[in-house]
């Protein structure tokens, strides 16, 4: 189909889902500039303590501990407000649009019927956790994680390799898991278990296609299949058909067009019905080409409440604890690779709201400055080590490398002297570190790393950014782009509108040119690379079993605060229930 506009330049739109908004970004075709944005925040912004009331009704049900849920509703307002938004930004005419694309946070999973209903929009379900959307955080499926990995491994499954020999508690087939042994009633009703990335590319175009990048990096799709029915039935009989059942779809190749915009969604925005839809995509995956990142050993890391890293190689190599390795899973004919850490501004976030004292914050209102400013502003004076500190950053848990989020955060070394800007530099620099052991486990696996370039959020603080250029000792590049997501999303729709030929194309000439670039300071990296070392030691110490206190204190925490399938079976699953304990033993 060929919809263009009445002579003039060719727009297109990039939307990315991030965890709190959605930003709708207008991009010209011919070379990329940003011409106007949107934002919209998520009404229900993150479910972690209560369902809301306004959509389960009058004694809303209470989550667990672990537990991150969204309202899908939340996905289609930022259509009917960012896009427009965007577009008057922008002060072009709709009709110029001849694409747009979404890209979204991984693996955010959908429970929905047939013609894409989410559960959570139906009366009977308004109020059971389980059919609403599991955000990529939502943690609590770790116990079933913990069995995939355990039986993957002990059966030798060739899939297991590629996801550096863990499955994380984020990833679908353990969020699917919980949700059959917690809730089998809505297990039941459910007809697919669904990507957000598709299900909001099905609600643009009404069609429904899986995304070649979380199918594959999410979804354990390997060599064109998933894992065997006889290993589901093995982790749990009545999961035997999750994949035929409830996941096994058409996968649609990046950049290609999942379909073209309905009428209703041409409402919602303000578009011309019929401009191409792109195939869904990952938030961190799309901003490799934005950053003109698409040649092997260019790490693209993209920072924000948490960090991904992604990364293009010729072959096919094994990366202990990697989220994964694809075949065309950023840009066809390299093999893409993907790392990340849970947790990172989400981190900064957590002590500046929690940890730090009034006073800190008046400080910084008379100064003019956020109190994030004022603490960079106070760590910057201070010599590396002179804080006396050092921080395990998984306050979050581990994505990479060791794959456990039953980990917890640690700061050593604080003492009566110890002052905020002292641990939130301790906590710069944990990220960093961790980034760091990501690097060096490529490097250690025969994919090294060539280039580190930096989008997101995260790159306005110049600290920061020198911390992390010292301590990985690599140059570091970031984005010229303020949204880099965005306009990555921008790239691919311009390819699936028949803009340009292929990712790569579009991306040379549609991608951002570098921002700031900081160089790595040898008196720096030296003085880290001793604070590196305590840093492993401790790494270790508590994340490869030599101490499991960090596990154990989890435990005590759950029979504190019972999880839902912890407090006994919900409405009509007990006999389900009893079959997952059968099977569990």
């Amino acid at each position: 189909m060929d919809v263009t506009a009445d002579g003039g330049e060719n727009f297109v739109i990039g939307v990315d889902y991030g965890t709190l908004s959605g930003r709708a970004v207008v991009v010209r075709v011919s070379d990329g500039k940003e011409l106007g944005s949107g934002v919209f925040d998520y009404p229900h912004a993150v479910l972690s303590d209560a369902l809301p009331a306004d959509t389960a009704g009058d004694g809303a049900a209470r989550l667990p501990g672990e537990w991150a849920l969204q309202v899908p509703n939340d996905y289609r307002d930022v259509l009917r407000h960012a896009v427009p938004a965007a577009i008057a930004d922008a002060g072009i005419a709709a009709s110029a649009v001849v694409g747009i694309a979404t890209d979204f946070t991984a693996c955010t999973m959908v429970p929905v019927k047939a013609g894409g209903t989410p559960l959570s929009e139906l009366p009977e379900f308004a109020n059971r956790p389980h059919a609403y959307v599991k955000l990529w955080r939502h943690h609590a499926a770790q116990p079933q994680a913990d069995r995939i990995n355990a039986l993957a491994e002990e059966r030798g499954e060739t899939w297991l390799p590629r996801y550096g020999g863990l499955i994380s508690s984020e990833w679908e087939f353990a969020k699917g898991l919980q949700l059959l042994e917690e809730d089998p009633e809505v297990y039941a009703a459910m007809d697919r278990w669904v990507e957000a990335a598709d299900w909001i590319v099905w609600q643009l175009c009404g069609n429904y296609v899986r995304n070649a990048c979380t199918a594959g990096y999410k979804g354990i799709y390997q060599d064109g299949r998933y894992p065997s029915e006889d290993f589901l039935a093995a982790l749990n009989p009545e999961f035997k058909d999750f994949v035929s059942a409830k996941l096994e779809h058409t996968i649609g190749r990046l950049g290609d067009a999942a379909g073209y915009l309905t009428a209703e969604a041409a409402a919602w925005t303000g578009l011309p019905e019929g401009i191409a839809v792109a195939v869904g995509n990952v938030d961190a995956h799309v901003t490799a080409p934005a950053a003109k990142a698409v040649e092997p050993g260019q790490l693209v890391a993209i920072m924000g409440t948490s960090t991904c890293h992604v990364m293009n190689g010729t072959g096919l190599h094994e990366v202990p604890g990697m989220c994964g390795v694809v075949d065309g899973g950023i840009v066809d004919g390299l093999w893409g690779y993907e790392a990340g850490q849970s947790g990172v501004g989400d981190i900064f976030g957590w002590f500046t709201k929690y940890g730090v004292p009034p006073e800190y914050h008046q400080a910084a209102d008379r100064q003019g400055l956020g109190v994030h400013e004022y603490l960079t502003e106070l760590a910057s004076g201070q010599a590396i080590g002179e804080h006396g500190l050092i921080a395990l950053d998984w306050h979050s848990g581990n994505r990479s490398v060791l794959v456990d989020h039953e980990l917890s955060g640690v700061v050593v070394g604080q003492t009566l002297a110890t002052r905020p800007e002292d641990t939130y530099r301790a906590l710069l620099e944990a990220t960093a570190f961790g980034t760091r052991t990501i690097v060096d486990a490529f490097r250690d696996s025969g994919v090294p790393v060539k280039e580190f370039i930096v989008a997101g959020g995260l790159l306005k603080n110049p600290l920061l950014m020198q911390i992390y250029a010292d301590i990985t000792g690599l140059q570091l590049s970031t984005i010229g782009s303020s949204q880099g997501p965005a306009l990555g999303s921008a790239i691919h729709a311009a390819v699936a509108a028949g803009e340009y030929p292929d990712i790569r194309a579009a991306a040379e000439a549609m991608g951002s040119e570098p921002g700031a670039v900081y160089t790595p300071i040898p008196d720096n990296v030296a003085a880290y690379e001793e604070l590196f070392r305590e840093y492993r030691s401790l790494h270790d110490y508590f994340g490869r079993g030599t101490n499991e206190v960090m596990h154990r204190l989890k435990a005590i925490q759950r029979k504190a605060r019972p999880g839902l399938g912890d407090a006994g079976p919900v409405s009509g699953a007990t006999d389900a229930a009893e079959r997952v304990e059968e099977v569990s033993a």
